[in-house]
Parts: structure tokens; C-alpha cells; sequence
């Protein structure tokens, strides 16, 4: 646990008590102050009420009496597309309103860190897709270096869950923008921007907020390297907010698919191969082809990204090669789950969104496609140019005739349920041929998260292949 410093003695007001909210709570006590805590659900109420934790109800216009600062778990908004009701009052009386990540910034380095030789670093890793795993390889990597590390943030463990930091120890964050939005502290060593494609918009008010949030990790940050993704314009505007010109190293840029060799550090994948360039010339060349855990140029980019951050830290090309053979992926994202006569079934749960079901769609050239849940704005439409590889489509979930509609040109079937689906998929699934769960919708009508959705594919495929 890290103690959070800077309240000993005051009262904290904690918002929500999920995972998060909790970890806050526990942190804040650890550290000398008086924790209030208030959720909406009795039952996270009555849970906090079992450790010990004072229920405080923050609605209440007295509430506020006394209190130095409010924590808020991130699934709360703060602005848009309306702030809470607690969170409006604090905002109203001036009281500053934090999460669990500035928390951790501003409580993370000690004192003790003065006796050790090499310094704690902390990696931020940002972005719309990818981050999960960018952030895992990156841990990866550092694991097999023999480098001391820990992963948490948006994967894992919460950030105040973590234990104290060792000499030389690297921390690996995930970060959401509803994180980076409302962090009062944000100071990584190294921060990693991945891309940009549209989602959570109307919590941030549109695709400028969205930018916004993310580029406080940069802004706000001042980290000392920024790998930047340079794939789309929002990349290339923050890239060059932060350099001094082209030469400039402390900027990485990344791409997944053109050639970056103009500027003074960068790394980039085109054709399966990893190349990195610095002021120059290439200085590295990894083929990517046949890494199992990194299938696809949106794991490509992941590679590119992970690799740029572990030579930021010091770590030898050669040895990032052998962590990326060595690297399982991540449950949910992309996943091997079994093959059954030449058939492969692949788990990418994670792609709730278009974007990301696009990337799936590109990684494969033959694929029975498992898609559909509670489909998002717009459902489908702008995956038309990516359903080439795509055999036949079988659709499940509330938005399954939505999306029938929206691919009506495309081989497909109304399944309704994952069973029926990966029972038709698997029939009719020839030997080359992909079985690709990419469902491009959330997965609140089914399952309480795109993990369970996960969960019963992987399920359901291994009781037809064994395993």
C-alpha cells in the first residue's frame, strides 16, 4: 500500500467504493487522515462498513463541513455530460476534487528514495486501444531484464495497492482518460500515447475533450520521454507540441505501418518487421511475424510502443526481442483460445468499440466473425471497408438485428446467444479459417463485462474442441 501523504489529521471525502474507492480509503487512513466514504449502493456501503470505514452522506448540505479534499472513483463524472451532484457541491465550495492517480503522484516518492542507488521511475501508458496490452509487454519486459516492477492503474491492481517502491524499481501504469482527466498530480518519467479513435465522447463532451484528457498525461506530466503514436492527427499535433523540432529524442515517435525515419528517435512496424531509427540510421530491426502473443498491426503498434518504452529505460534491443517470443498476450485481447482441425478460435472480447473491432477484423484473412451485444452510436456501419476478410458474420446480443441490417451485404446469421453462435461458427468454420470473437459493441445486455463475455466464449470453444 502506499500511504497517502499531505492529510494526516484532515478529512477526506471518498466518492464510490468500487475497487478504487476502497484502495483510496485504506491509503488515506494508512496516512494519518479521517476518510468519509459515500456510494449510492447500500452494499458497497455495508461493505466499506465492515472494514471499519465512517459512512458519511455526502448529499447531505452538511457534509462538506470540515472537509479538505473529495476522491472520486473514475466511473463518476465530474463535468460532462453532467457532473454528480457531490461532485458539483465540493466544486461549488472549493474544495479541490481528485482521484486515486493524483493521490498516488503526490504520495509515491519518499524520503527513503535518497539512500537508493537508481531512483524509482513510474511509465504511463494512455490511449484509446492498446493500452492493456502495452502495458503488460512493457511489464513483460521489465520482468525479464530482472528489472524490479510493478503494473497497476486501469489493469491490475489499483495505483495505492501497490507496495512501497524498491531501489530501482520501474512502476507500469495503465491510465484511462477518465484518470488523466481529474488527476491534480501527474508526473511519469515515461508516458506512452498509443492513439486516438472516438469513445466515451459524451463524457467528455466530444472528441476535443477526449484529446484533452489525454494530453494532460503530456501537458501536465513533463515526462522525461514521450513515446508518442503518430498514426492520426492528434499523435502528430502532440508530438510536435512537445519537441524542440525533428532532432529532438526526447519524443519517440511510433507507427504502426509508415516508415518514421526522419526525426531524431523513432520506431515503427511495416510488413511484420520493427525498425528502430535514431538520428538517422536504423540501430534496430525485430520481425514480428511470428510472435504468437503480438498477431496484427494493432499489435504491432502495441509492440512499437512497448519497445520504445523499454529503450527509454535503458534495455537492450536484444533482450526486448526475446520478452516479445516469451509475451502470452493478454486474456481478452486477441487470445488464442484452442485449434480444432486447422481451425483457429480467437478471444478479443476487449473490442468493444469500432476501432477496435476494425483492427481484429485486419489481423485475419479468413474469418467467421462473432459479433453484437449493446451496440454504441452509430453501431457498425464503419466497419463496411474491413469485413473483406470477413466469411460470415454471426451476431448475438440486443443490437444483433441492428447489426444484420448494417452488413446486410455480408454472409451472416442471427444467433442471438454466444452458445449458438460458436456452436454455427465451429460447424461451418473451414481448415485456415479464423473463429474471431471482436464484438464491437459493450456487453451489458449478456454479461456484466466484455471479461465474462470473454469467459463464456473461451468456455464454450473448449467444450467443442476440448481442453
Amino acid at each position: 500500500m502506499i500511504p497517502v501523504r499531505g492529510y494526516d489529521g484532515a478529512k477526506v471525502a471518498v466518492l464510490g467504493l468500487g475497487r478504487s474507492g476502497l484502495a483510496t480509503a485504506r491509503a488515506l487512513q494508512a496516512g494519518g487522515a479521517e476518510p468519509l466514504l459515500w456510494d449510492d449502493s447500500p452494499e458497497s456501503r455495508a461493505k466499506a462498513e465492515t472494514e471499519g470505514f465512517l459512512i458519511t452522506d455526502l448529499t447531505r448540505n452538511a457534509a462538506f463541513e470540515g472537509v479538505a479534499a473529495l476522491i472520486v472513483s473514475p466511473g463518476i463524472p465530474h463535468l460532462y455530460p453532467t457532473p454528480n451532484k457531490i461532485i458539483a457541491r465540493a466544486l461549488e465550495l472549493g474544495i479541490p476534487v481528485d482521484n486515486d492517480i493524483g493521490l498516488f503522484f503526490q504520495s509515491f516518492a519518499t524520503t527513503e528514495w535518497d539512500e537508493m542507488d537508481v531512483p524509482p521511475r513510474v511509465v504511463c501508458v494512455t490511449g484509446s486501444n492498446g493500452k492493456s496490452t502495452t502495458t503488460a509487454l512493457i511489464h513483460h519486459i521489465l520482468q525479464v531484464a530482472g528489472r524490479p516492477t510493478q503494473m497497476a492503474g486501469n489493469i491490475g491492481k489499483g495505483v495505492l495497492s501497490i507496495d512501497p517502491a524498491q531501489d530501482g524499481e520501474v512502476v507500469v501504469l495503465e491510465l484511462s482518460s477518465y484518470q488523466t482527466d481529474l488527476a491534480r498530480a501527474l508526473t511519469p518519467d515515461v508516458a506512452v500515447f498509443t492513439n486516438l479513435s472516438p469513445d466515451h465522447l459524451d463524457r467528455h463532451n466530444g472528441m476535443g475533450g477526449y484529446f484533452a484528457a489525454k494530453r494532460r498525461l503530456f501537458a501536465e506530466g513533463g515526462p522525461d520521454r514521450a513515446v508518442v503514436g503518430i498514426d492520426e492527427i492528434e499523435g502528430q499535433f502532440l508530438a510536435n507540441q512537445l519537441g524542440q523540432g525533428p532532432g529532438d529524442d526526447r519524443v519517440i515517435r511510433i507507427s504502426s505501418g509508415q516508415k518514421i525515419d526522419g526525426f531524431g528517435w523513432s520506431v515503427f512496424a511495416r510488413k511484420g518487421f520493427l525498425a528502430e531509427w535514431r538520428k538517422g540510421r536504423q540501430v534496430a530491426n525485430i520481425d514480428l511475424r511470428e510472435v504468437s502473443g503480438l498477431p496484427g498491426a494493432h499489435n504491432h503498434q502495441n509492440a512499437c510502443a512497448a519497445y520504445a518504452a523499454a529503450r527509454a529505460l535503458g534495455i537492450a534491443p536484444k533482450l526486448i526481442e526475446g520478452a516479445f517470443q516469451s509475451f502470452a498476450g493478454l486474456p481478452h485481447r486477441s487470445q488464442l483460445v484452442g485449434e480444432r482441425d486447422g481451425v483457429r478460435f480467437i478471444n478479443d472480447s476487449k473490442a468493444t468499440n469500432v476501432d477496435s473491432a476494425a483492427k481484429a477484423l485486419q489481423a485475419f484473412p479468413k474469418i467467421r466473425w462473432i459479433a453484437g451485444g449493446m451496440g454504441k452510436d452509430g453501431g457498425i456501419a464503419a466497419l463496411a471497408p474491413h469485413l473483406g476478410s470477413v466469411v460470415k458474420a454471426y451476431l448475438i446480443g440486443h443490437s444483433a438485428r441492428d447489426f444484420a441490417l448494417q452488413i446486410d451485404e455480408t454472409d451472416h446469421e442471427i444467433c442471438e446467444t454466444m452458445e449458438r453462435a460458436v456452436q454455427r461458427a465451429a460447424e461451418e468454420a473451414q481448415p485456415g479459417e479464423v473463429v474471431l470473437l471482436a464484438p464491437a459493441a459493450a456487453s451489458f445486455d449478456q454479461y456484466p463485462n466484455f471479461e465474462k463475455r470473454g469467459e463464456d466464449f473461451t468456455l464454450r470453444v473448449k467444450a467443442l474442441i476440448g481442453g
